[in-house]
């Protein structure tokens, strides 16, 4: 396999792929390309500041008392000015609904927590812990536990 990456700023963005044929790979370069917006920060608030979150240092992504947060590496709490639905629009395709109310990492993901009424939690590597809906369950298996 090569690979050439040629950064011309004059240039109009074309981007072509040669392949024998289709793989996994080819499918994940073609989501990447096809739904990148050009960003991959989102802006962070907090009393004191206000930051840009690379989505690398995200973790998790929730709703609570009807304002969004992000969770980021570091445990870390920012406000994020916008609804979770405009949120899920930006971030890339490792991240996923965890339940109604958020999203997550799936490389942040650490592990999975049975509880004794049969609730599974999503552990992130910070320790944030958040509920998994059984509806999203199946995707996340699907997607992580494969």
């Amino acid at each position: 396999m090569k690979y050439q990456l040629i950064i011309n700023k004059t240039a109009e963005e074309n981007i072509t792929a040669t392949v024998c044929k289709p793989s996994e790979l080819t499918d994940k370069i073609e989501y990447l390309v096809m739904n990148y917006n050009g960003t991959d920060k989102i802006t962070g608030y907090t009393e004191d500041d206000i930051k840009p979150l690379p989505f690398s240092e995200i973790e998790c992504i929730f709703v609570e008392g009807g304002k969004t947060y992000a969770v980021l590496t570091d445990g870390s709490r920012y406000l994020i000015k916008l609804r979770l639905y405009e949120i899920e629009k930006l971030l890339p395709a490792a991240f996923i609904k965890i339940n109604k109310s958020a999203l997550g990492n799936t490389a942040r993901i650490e592990r999975f927590t049975n509880s004794l009424i049969g609730a599974v939690d999503a552990v992130f590597k910070c320790g944030h812990t958040e509920y998994v809906s059984r509806r999203c369950f199946s995707e996340i298996k699907r997607r992580i536990l494969k």
